[in-house]
C-alpha cells in the first residue's frame, strides 16, 4: 500500500480503543487485550515474574505491540472491602506502570476473578491441573478487562 500521506481512519479508532488488562500476581501476571468498540476482551498471555519483579521487558514489548489507550489492573480486596496481603503490591504495580509507560492506569475490582477463572477452566473446560497453572491468569485478566469494558463502553 502506497503511503500517500493519509492515515487509515480505522487504524486510529482501533488503537484508540484498545486496552490491556492485567491479573497481577507475585509469580506471574496474566495479560488480556480488549476493545471498547467491539466490547470484547480476550486472553493474551502469561508473563512470569523475574526475581519477584514484573517482567518489565515483556510488558514493554506487549505495550509497544498493542499500543493501548490505557491499562486495566485488577485490584484484589477482602470481601469486606479492606486490603488483603497482595493489595499493596498491586497498587505499587499500578504506579510503576503509570511511571514507566505514561499511560492511564485504571483499577478494577478483581475479587474472586482467579477463583472464577479456575472454576471455568477446571470444571467447565476440563483443563488439566498442569495446564490450568499456565492459563488461569490469562483468563482472570480477561475477566477483569471484560468487567471494565462492560462498565466503560460509553467512554
Amino acid at each position: 500500500m502506497a503511503d500517500n500521506g493519509r492515515r487509515d481512519p480505522l487504524l486510529g479508532k482501533v488503537q484508540d480503543d484498545t486496552y490491556l488488562g492485567f491479573d497481577f500476581g507475585n509469580k506471574k501476571i496474566g495479560v488480556a487485550v480488549g476493545h471498547l468498540e467491539t466490547g470484547i476482551a480476550s486472553p493474551l498471555r502469561t508473563l512470569r515474574a523475574l526475581n519477584q519483579q514484573p517482567d518489565w521487558p515483556g510488558l514493554a514489548k506487549l505495550i509497544a505491540e498493542w499500543n493501548p489507550a490505557g491499562l486495566i489492573v485488577g485490584i484484589s480486596k477482602q470481601i469486606d472491602g479492606s486490603d488483603n496481603v497482595i493489595t499493596p503490591r498491586m497498587l505499587k504495580f499500578c504506579r510503576q506502570l503509570e511511571g514507566r509507560f505514561r499511560l492511564p492506569v485504571y483499577r478494577q475490582d478483581e475479587t474472586l476473578s482467579t477463583f472464577e477463572a479456575k472454576q471455568i477452566l477446571f470444571d467447565e473446560v476440563k483443563v488439566s491441573a498442569v495446564k490450568l497453572w499456565d492459563v488461569q491468569d490469562q483468563l482472570a485478566a480477561q475477566l477483569i478487562l471484560q468487567s471494565w469494558i462492560n462498565d466503560n463502553k460509553s467512554i
